[in-house]
């Protein structure tokens, strides 16, 4: 339902600036996003779209600008002026109260009194409309903590509606969803631009622009440098518009040649709390091949990666290049690396850096014990600097400076420092998990040629991701890990997305 050229948008952005201290955020950006269609907006990590929607909801106040909403101007100083100009958010880490049930959610900030019964009683009435009529089915009796993912997502697409709201910004709604919840999920997006919402999309994955999207827009270094009808454009001009110049799409790498086996993993077993995480894994991987761990986020992968890096304890036996690892707490960290094994945690934050510290000093974190990086019983800074430098220099970290705070690089940045600290220190097995997370499109690429590289070397990759398409595309044969178990293995070379989709989702053959 698109509008008539007459028809006045339903948001406009004019002229909108941001800055946070010296950092342009956003500079003079002006946007129209046409009623009843689905918006996208990409732009690499840092390029200002979670600034720029952060500021139409209400979040940040713009240092100038005008923003129109159905033609009107409509100030909006915070997310309450948002909600009442019709404008709703779908974060992409959920605002749901977990206890709660999904009535008691939707209702949540949105009652009509101090009584809550009354409140309830026409908020259910009011959530079987919105369900029926926009196919968002959900139990509304039904606990948070008892739902998926996916169910979850409904829930806050319910919430805003319940609020009136006409406009929805997501921002990457698919980032913990599986291919059939996200195949759901654009099911939904179409039926309310079919029924005269507007939908702005924020997402790095550019097949999902091509799908979903009517329009794109196109940021980069807090400018708009672009705006065009999907149908006209393509997922290389897209990535050339973000980046600058042209990107490689595609993992660019020939048939693996597996050698002797590096890894054995037989019956590991991982108990949490009571509960059972890992259920019995097992697995094997041999020099020069990399093998994906593919699944929905929650389903242990983390679990089993901790455990290999001896970070977590477990069951089971776990043997690397012949020799059983220990599981029960006597080998750490340190012990791993000693036998060969580097880890580039899934999360860089609080696994891989330490925010505050220089960059140098997190190049050492892991290592600083080494020969190479001593000068008798001190630390040999100088030595850490250069060999920092040399690092920097060799994976393209910008700006190139090894005594600036980690905090202060991009996250691709962030992440090629600790791909290359783990990478150069020659592991048999590299564990590397969600290696593009929060990682610009030409980073992206960058990684996983140095990740390709390390295989053609002879090394040995367990490699975790949540982005379905990167493991497809890096992996030579791919697990699916479903509740703490492994589901199946397949060639990536042979499978397709809809058989590991059904694998993520529990569903076998004999199932």
């Amino acid at each position: 339902m698109l509008q008539s050229p007459n028809t006045a948008p339903a948001i406009e952005l004019r002229g909108i600036s941001k800055a946070f201290g010296p950092v342009q955020a956003n500079k003079d950006i002006s946007i129209r996003v046409a009623k009843g269609s689905i918006h996208g907006i990409i732009g690499e990590n840092g390029a200002g779209k979670s600034t720029l929607m952060s500021i139409l909801y209400g979040f940040y106040r713009a240092d100038s600008g005008e923003i129109l909403v159905d033609g009107r101007e409509t100030p909006i100083p915070d997310s309450q002026s948002a909600i009442r100009a019709g404008i709703g958010m779908v974060f992409q880490h959920f605002k749901l109260v977990q206890n709660f049930t999904v009535l008691e959610n939707v209702i949540l900030g949105a009652e009509d009194g101090g009584l809550l019964r009354p409140s309830l009683s026409k908020a259910r009435k009011e959530l079987a409309r919105l369900s029926r009529d926009y196919g968002l089915e959900v139990n509304p009796d039904a606990r948070i903590e008892d739902l998926s993912v996916g169910y979850q997502q409904r829930v806050e697409i319910l919430k805003a509606l319940y609020r009136q709201a006409d406009i929805l910004i997501l921002d990457e709604p698919t980032g913990v969803l599986t291919p059939a919840e996200a195949d759901h999920l654009f099911r939904i997006l179409r039926g309310l631009r079919d029924q005269g919402k507007t939908v702005i999309l924020i997402t790095h994955k550019l097949r999902e622009i091509m799908e979903i999207t009517d329009t794109v827009s196109v940021m980069r270094r807090g400018e708009m440098v672009a705006t065009v009808t999907t149908r006209d454009t393509s997922p290389a001009e897209l990535a050339e518009l973000m980046v600058g110049r042209k990107v490689l799409l595609r993992v660019d790498k020939t048939p693996a040649t597996p050698g002797e086996v590096v890894l054995e993993v037989e019956d590991l077993r991982v108990t949490h709390n009571g509960v059972e995480r890992l259920k019995g894994v097992s697995l094997t991987l041999r020099r020069g091949e990399i093998l994906g761990i593919a699944g929905v986020a929650g389903n242990g992968q983390s679990e089993l990666m901790e455990v290999l890096a001896g970070i977590a304890t477990a069951t089971g036996q776990v043997r690397l290049l012949g020799r059983d690892l220990n599981l029960a707490g006597h080998e750490d960290g340190r012990d791993r690396r000693r036998a060969g094994v580097g880890h580039v945690p899934e999360d860089r934050h609080h696994l891989g850096c330490i925010m505050d510290f220089a960059a140098w000093e997190n190049v050492a974190f892991g290592y600083h014990r080494e020969d190479d990086y001593r000068r008798g019983p001190f630390t040999d800074q100088a030595a850490l600097k250069a060999d920092t430098a040399a690092k920097m220099q060799r994976f393209d970290v910008r700006p190139p400076l090894p005594d600036l705070a980690i905090k202060h690089f991009s996250g691709g940045n962030q992440q090629k420092i600790i791909v290359a600290r783990e990478i150069e220190r020659n592991p048999d097995l590299l564990l590397i998990g969600q290696p593009t997370r929060g990682v610009d499109i030409g980073a992206i690429e960058f990684i996983h040629k140095q990740i390709v590289a390390l295989r053609d070397q002879g090394k040995a990759i367990l490699l975790v991701s949540v982005e379905l398409d990167e493991v497809m595309s890096l992996s030579d044969r791919v697990a699916v890990m479903f509740d703490g178990r492994i589901m199946g293995t397949r060639d990536a070379a042979t499978t397709n997305e809809r058989e590991l989709g059904l694998l993520m989702a529990g569903v076998t053959e004999t199932a």
